[in-house]
C-alpha cells in the first residue's frame, strides 16, 4: 500500500507562506503603477567596506524561479540567481563607501545608495517597494517601505540578491588589496579574526571609523578621508 503526503500538509503551507511572491507588485499595477521596482541593500552591519544597494524591475512574464531573501540562500544559489536576474530584469546598483558612512551615518548612507540605485534604472519605475522601515528621501517616484520585504516581495528579494552578491565580490577584491584582514572570508563583519587583525594592524582605508571598535582608535589613526574607496 502506497502512502501519500496529504496535499494540505501544514509544512508545505508554512514553506510557501515564508517565500516572497508578486502580489504587492500586482496590486500596485492594478492601481495604475505599470513599472514597480524593488530596492534593498547589503552591508549595514560590517566594520569595513561599503553598503551596497540595488534596484530591480522584474519582467512579470519572466520572473526567475527560487527568488528569496538572500540570507536564506546558499552562495551557489545566490550566484546563479544573480546571473539570471541580470539577464531578465532591469537592474541598477549603487554604493556608499566608508567615508560617506562616517560623514553621515549608516542609515543615511544606506538610504542614499538606494535612492541612487533607483534613479539609475534604465527604465523609470512608477513605484518602488523598499525593504525596511524607511523610504529613501528624494526618490524619483512614490515608494513604500515593506518590513521584511525580502521575504514578501520577489522584486525586493531580487534586489537583495544583487546587492549581496555585488558586495561579496567587492570584498573579495578588497581581500587582495588589504590581505592582512581577511575581507574575502568575512566580508568586513566583526568576526573574532577580523577584530584580532584590527588590533594588530590598526584600521585600513576600508574601515568605518565611526563604528566600534574602530572608533576607539580616534581621528588621528583614521586613514585618509578621500577619495572614498569602494563607492559606486
Amino acid at each position: 500500500m502506497t502512502r501519500r503526503t496529504p496535499p494540505d500538509s501544514p509544512a508545505l503551507f508554512e514553506l510557501l507562506a515564508n517565500r516572497p511572491d508578486f502580489r504587492l507588485e500586482q496590486a500596485l499595477m492594478r492601481d495604475g503603477f505599470p513599472l514597480v521596482a524593488g530596492a534593498d541593500e547589503a552591508g549595514r552591519g560590517p566594520l569595513a567596506g561599503p553598503v551596497v544597494a540595488a534596484a530591480v524591475i522584474l519582467d512579470p512574464d519572466n520572473i526567475p524561479d527560487g527568488l528569496n531573501d538572500s540570507k536564506k540562500l546558499s552562495a551557489a544559489q545566490r550566484n546563479a540567481l544573480y546571473t539570471e536576474i541580470l539577464a531578465t530584469s532591469v537592474v541598477a546598483i549603487a554604493s556608499s563607501g566608508p567615508r560617506r558612512i562616517d560623514d553621515t551615518d549608516i542609515l543615511k548612507a544606506s538610504l542614499d545608495a538606494m535612492r541612487r540605485a533607483v534613479s539609475n534604472l534604465a527604465l523609470a519605475p512608477a513605484f518602488v517597494l523598499v525593504d525596511g522601515r524607511d523610504v529613501p528621501p528624494g526618490l524619483p517616484c512614490p515608494g513604500k517601505a515593506v518590513v521584511k520585504g525580502d521575504s514578501r516581495s520577489v522584486s525586493i528579494a531580487a534586489a537583495s540578491i544583487i546587492a549581496k552578491v555585488t558586495r561579496d565580490r567587492m570584498m573579495e577584491q578588497a581581500g587582495t588589496l588589504y590581505s592582512a584582514y581577511g575581507f574575502e572570508i568575512h566580508a568586513g563583519y566583526a568576526t573574532s579574526y577580523h577584530r584580532a587583525q584590527i588590533t594588530v594592524h590598526g584600521p585600513c582605508p576600508l574601515h568605518r571609523m565611526s563604528f566600534r571598535p574602530i572608533s576607539a582608535y580616534g581621528l588621528d589613526d583614521a586613514p585618509p578621508a578621500s577619495p572614498d574607496p569602494m563607492r559606486l
